[in-house]
């Protein structure tokens, strides 16, 4: 019987025995394969396509019959791979919808929600109370909602409605990159809520471990490290206690101290035997904490972080999802910190999408670093005041003793 081609973009990487390839992301001429299509039989087909394409297109309706994939290599039922979630590969292709300066009323309640629902979450826990997946869902979908609508705008809030404790920023500042990556890759709005839940809960097993640990300002122990890692099984066991059963965010919780040469834990999975929600989530956990004030170190600066991060792709991290996450955040993500050429201090705004390098900033010091005593909002791509201004690096969070809340929060 006929059928209409239905496909879904897949990284090479996620690809699974049984699957069939209809279209790839370069020419067939310049491959071996056949032109009808790549019938994925054993993990050599996946090596195959892997010396050519980053990704292909699955056809949906065709699959690889048990008597074709006798040859494939088994998977010991210590490391199985997970069965891949469609939700995950499925393509759509967001643009704003709202402008920052609209988007910033609903980004502020949005803002405010989370936080405050991140909080009690914590307080929840400490007091024995299990967690309510649809009060988390409802939680984080004003904030999704926001991050679709304007890629910019939530992002300018967190940046700056930090709170103080640094769980909280965390928490809050996952969600939201879980969001903001899940866009951009174009998963469905569902599966970005997910998602942003995982993100909000990744470190929730945090609340079982002693406070002054984990605030302490200096290297743990041998013993207290230990101690740390078992923040992610009992996570795990706040999920289960709590009826939890998403699949993205159990994987999140689960594995977003996997990496991706097995060098993780807690149980040292490598490659596409962690769950692609997994692997992005190393990547945001990774990012958040660098860029964010520690008790025991500071902050390094956004840009310096996704440096680090991409240092670290296909071993620590998936070099292709490192290099979304590089697209999705910018070369300046928003709320960067920045110095331009004209010695001025600046924060960006928002992103230029036609010019990366260019975005709009707002300008909070003169050129000899003191203080303004009102921002000046300037786009670097259209400057008009005869100045030509450009940024010439980025900063760490709180250089030259700038707090932007100053500015722009009453």
């Amino acid at each position: 019987m006929a059928y209409d081609l239905v496909e879904r973009r897949v990284f090479v990487t996620d690809l699974e025995i049984g699957m069939y390839v209809s279209r790839l992301d370069c020419d067939w001429s310049d491959t071996p394969f056949p032109l009808q299509g790549v019938p994925i039989a054993s993990r050599e087909d996946i090596e195959a396509l892997r010396r050519f394409c980053k990704y292909v297109f699955v056809d949906l309706h065709r699959r690889v019959t048990p008597a074709h994939v006798s040859a494939a290599v088994p998977v010991r039922a210590a490391t199985p791979r997970p069965a891949l979630n469609t939700r995950l590969v499925t393509r759509h292709s967001y643009t704003d919808t709202a402008s920052f300066d609209d988007e910033m009323p609903r980004a502020r309640e949005a803002f405010d929600t989370v936080a405050s629902f991140a909080e009690r979450i914590v307080e929840d826990l400490q007091a024995g109370r299990a967690i309510d997946q649809g009060a988390v869902e409802n939680a984080v979908r004003p904030m999704v909602e926001s991050v679709l609508r304007s890629g910019d705008a939530f992002f300018w809030m967190q940046s700056l409605r930090k709170r103080d404790s640094y769980t909280y920023q965390h928490a809050v500042g996952c969600s939201t990159l879980a969001a903001a990556f899940g866009r951009h890759m174009g998963f469905t709005g569902d599966a970005i809520v997910s998602l942003a839940a995982g993100g909000l809960l990744m470190d929730v097993g945090k609340s079982q471990l002693p406070e002054e640990m984990l605030e302490r300002g200096g290297p743990l122990n041998d013993a207290e490290w230990e101690l740390a890692r078992q923040h992610v099984n009992e996570g795990v066991a706040i999920l289960d206690h709590s009826g939890v059963v998403d699949m993205e965010v159990r994987d999140m919780v689960l594995t977003h101290h996997e990496r991706y040469d097995g060098s993780g834990y807690p149980h040292g999975l490598a490659g596409t035997a962690i769950p692609l929600a997994g692997r992005m989530a190393a990547i945001i956990d990774t990012y958040h904490a660098m860029s964010t004030p520690r008790p025991y170190r500071p902050a390094v600066s956004q840009h310096l972080a996704i440096r680090q991060i991409y240092s670290g792709r296909d071993r620590e991290f998936q070099g292709e999802l490192v290099e979304q996450f590089q697209a999705c955040l910018g070369v300046y993500p928003t709320g960067s910190l920045v110095e331009l050429n004209t010695g001025e201090v600046a924060i960006v705004m928002v992103q230029n999408q036609a010019r990366r390098l260019q975005p709009r900033v707002a300008i909070l010091t003169r050129t000899d670093k003191n203080h303004l005593d009102e921002f000046m909002i300037v786009d670097l791509m259209r400057q008009t005041d005869g100045v030509r201004r450009e940024i010439l690096r980025t900063l760490a969070a709180g250089s030259y003793g700038i707090e932007p809340r100053e500015y722009f929060l009453s």
